[in-house]
């Protein structure tokens, strides 16, 4: 009965459904990031390989140049190609360094990750107990002065830019005052720059977000059971409101931690970042075009890891969404 059970216990389980649809969309959606990807080069007006090399450059370097790029296969020939070649982990060969694209990626992804990862934490441990601590002061409508001061001030930090706010830092603290490096990483110092400039619109956007669904989950009947039973404030906001409050400020975590990734292109210009944000710029700018196909990839893929997870981590902590999509 136990062997009979168990195969009906996993049929009539949200889960297998689950899986599918996720990994089905990663799937659908990472060829689809290939595929752009591939037809970048041949989507930009002109010969790529002409604009790489110079327009003095000598037709037979050209011809030469577009022969070992495969770039006179037929289309389906060089999508071909391109995939095997990815499948196997070869990114191609920079066209103005020559070294192969992957050893850049992996010389300066370390970078990037160290920038937005620090970032991302900042936001956490900075936006969620902001956001707790204007909910509780502002619940049923008290103190409407810290919540108009709160909610303008939060708008106006996120509708910054992540460049403005950079260069804005740049001018204050590091011309002006001389507290900070104006650019490098070579010091702990040099970090404070640029996760700030990272930090600061989406932590404002998280804690608002933090607010507003824990006021809510506290007027739910579960907290207001809780505080019947007369419970310490601090178990009725930590164990009961807070773990119901950040299910849909984890979704919004995981779209800001892709947009902080994102995010590193421009402020990594402005703080002479040795990583993937400054390198793609300078890349675009050389026409290095295998480069820019393979760090966009890096960062499409990136972000489909990031979606997938926070699909995952919300499946597990509210199973109940994904017994409804199933």
């Amino acid at each position: 009965m136990t062997t009979a059970a168990a195969p009906a216990g996993l049929r009539g389980s949200p889960w297998p459904a689950f899986a599918a649809r996720r990994l089905g969309r990663f799937a659908v959606s990472l060829w689809a990031l290939l595929t752009a990807a591939f037809l970048m080069i041949h989507l930009v007006p002109g010969d790529p390989v002409r604009a790489s090399l110079g327009l003095t450059a000598p037709a037979a370097l050209v011809a030469a140049k577009r022969a070992e790029l495969g770039l006179d296969d037929p289309l389906w020939v060089q999508y071909g190609h391109y995939v095997r070649n990815l499948l196997s982990g070869d990114f191609g060969t920079s066209m103005a360094s020559g070294q192969p694209v992957a050893q850049v990626i992996g010389d300066r992804l370390p970078s990037t990750l160290q920038l937005a990862v620090l970032a991302f934490a900042v936001v956490v441990v900075v936006a969620v107990p902001v956001g707790v601590c204007f909910a509780v002061l502002t619940r049923g409508g008290r103190r409407r002065g810290a919540e108009l001061g709160f909610t303008s001030v939060s708008v106006f930090l996120a509708a910054i830019p992540e460049f403005l706010v950079a260069v804005g830092l740049v001018a204050l603290l590091a011309v002006g005052l001389g507290w900070f490096p104006v650019a490098g990483s070579d010091d702990v110092s040099a970090y404070v720059l640029p996760v700030a400039a990272l930090a600061v619109g989406p932590a404002a956007v998280l804690a608002r977000m933090v607010r507003v669904e824990l006021l809510s989950v506290l007027g739910a009947d579960f907290v207001r059971t809780a505080r019947a039973k007369r419970l310490p404030a601090r178990l009725v906001y930590v164990r009961h409101a807070l773990p119901n409050a950040l299910t849909a400020s984890l979704t919004l975590g995981g779209l800001m931690l892709t947009g902080m990734v994102a995010g590193t292109v421009l402020v990594e210009n402005v703080f002479a970042w040795p990583g993937l944000g400054s390198t793609i710029v300078a890349s675009i700018l050389q026409k290095d075009y295998p480069l820019v196909q393979g760090i966009v990839l890096v960062y499409g893929v990136g972000v489909l890891l990031v979606n997938l997870l926070v699909d995952v981590v919300l499946g597990l902590l509210d199973p109940r969404s994904a017994i409804r999509e199933a």
